[in-house]
């Protein structure tokens, strides 16, 4: 950063005054910052911030956000405090979903709920859905709670700080949502590594990637993801896991989906959508 190291630093990092410079305020309103006093904090002060500590674009969006709720906005479409439906996939979307047979699909939201998904992803994710104690199943409760998902994820660690991130985020967009305060409050009595890592405020968004994972029928996986905003369904994303062709996780893929009917079309979401009623070729809509 261009200062001296010196030898009276006692631990890492920058000293207040220091990233107050870099910030370009003063070391008094920074540590106004720092005590949570962000409202009416100006774009060029957070920009500013958001440079000093090197955030990445993840954080800084967590940091707008904050300070857009510290200054009384309020995020349109979300219903903080309350519970809000679960929502549903659509016919369409549902069929959109099948169409992937060699790849796995899923959706979920932002508290890391799994809303919807086709035969592959069912198949992947079997162990999952078979010892969920919730409706919908929840990545997170998976992850910390269940011993198994130790040995499904082989980066189990780092599969853990990136679940948390995520929820971490998700606390940033809808701050008041009592789903999500439930789920970590819950997590944080549970489970000691969640609470640790929850105390860490690491943001992280679902972007894309590699994820390993260790299935009990096809063995290990290497899988590519994407995460997919849906236009006009606000608060879901769809993840794609695919394989390069012709390699072994490809091969694999194909033997899980060979699998796949052990996760039948009854154990997911009901689809719901206005073309409930079949109708004839032609039929006037």
């Amino acid at each position: 950063m261009g200062f001296a190291r010196g030898a009276d630093r006692r631990v890492p990092g920058l000293r207040r005054g220091e990233a107050a410079a870099l910030a370009g305020v003063s070391v008094e309103y920074y540590a106004r910052l720092e005590r949570g006093a962000i409202a009416g904090a100006s774009e060029a002060v957070l920009d500013g911030v958001a440079r000093a500590l090197q955030m990445d674009d993840a954080e800084r969006e967590y940091l707008y956000r904050l300070a857009r709720q510290a200054a009384g906005a309020t995020h349109a479409g979300r219903r903080s405090g309350k519970h809000a439906a679960v929502w549903r996939p659509t016919r369409s979307i549902q069929w959109v979903l099948d169409s992937m047979q060699s790849a796995v699909a899923m959706v979920g939201n932002g508290r890391t709920d799994l809303l919807a998904w086709n035969p592959l992803g069912g198949a992947l994710m079997d162990e999952m859905l078979a010892s969920a104690t919730t409706t919908p199943p929840n990545f997170a409760r998976f992850i910390f709670l269940e011993p198994v998902a130790r040995r499904f994820y082989p980066d189990w660690e780092s599969i853990a700080g990136i679940n948390v991130a995520q929820l971490r985020t998700e606390a940033g967009r809808d701050p008041h949502s009592k789903p999500l305060h439930e789920l970590v409050g819950e997590l944080s009595a549970r489970s000691d590594h969640f609470r640790t890592l929850w105390g860490r405020h690491d943001v992280w968004e679902h972007q894309s990637g590699v994820k390993r994972f260790h299935h009990h029928v096809v063995g290990n996986l290497t899988l590519h993801f994407n995460g997919l905003d849906l236009v006009g369904e606000s608060g879901v994303q769809l993840t794609v896991l695919t394989a390069h062709p012709g390699s072994r996780d490809h091969e694999a893929l194909e033997l899980l989906g060979s699998w796949a009917p052990s996760t039948s079309r009854e154990e997911r979401p009901h689809p719901t959508d206005a073309e409930t009623t079949p109708r004839k070729f032609g039929e006037t809509v």
